[in-house]
């Protein structure tokens, strides 16, 4: 599989929302935390909604139009979009959504992906949140000098999440 990063285009914005659903369902389904087919598609299938749409398209415009605030990457395997890495800077630069489908996993490109966002990032102080039980996520930033703050979060009062952060400099 040959996998390549690409800044999106507006177009991008379908395969992107309904990459990111399968992402979800091949990631955090969990027994024990209560997360399920069900639960993910009740509480995400509006990502591939018009609406859900609409917000990946804006967020790609924007990036467009502000690539100093705002950061987003795609990665293809041919024409299907099989990855994202977008960013945000405010009063520190925050990390996220970050997403690979498990067949582009361990091929490399997701720490081409981070090269890329840490050099746009430069040497300002980065923060993310983590599903606490995607270990292989967690193990990856971790790589890249993120470390757990202790900061925990219940997304939809299910899903257990941990903030990491990043020194700046």
């Amino acid at each position: 599989m040959t996998l390549r990063i690409d800044v999106p285009r507006p177009d991008d914005a379908a395969p992107v929302a309904r990459m990111q659903l399968r992402a979800w369902l091949q990631t955090y389904p969990d027994e024990a935390a209560g997360i399920d087919e069900e639960w993910i598609r009740e509480h995400r299938a509006s990502t591939v909604t018009a609406e859900g749409v609409a917000r990946w398209r804006e967020f790609v415009e924007d990036a467009a139009r502000q690539p100093d605030l705002l950061f987003c990457r795609v990665v293809r395997s041919g024409a299907e979009v099989v990855g994202v890495l977008c960013g945000r800077r405010d009063e520190v630069v925050t990390l996220g959504p970050m997403y690979l489908l498990a067949e582009a996993q361990g091929q490399g490109v997701g720490g081409r992906l981070m090269d890329d966002f840490l050099s746009w990032a430069q040497d300002a102080p980065l923060r993310l949140w983590v599903t606490e039980y995607n270990e292989r996520a967690i193990r990856f930033y971790e790589r890249y000098g993120f470390r757990a703050t202790g900061e925990r979060e219940l997304w939809r009062g299910r899903l257990p999440n941990v903030r990491m952060t990043r020194a700046g400099g």
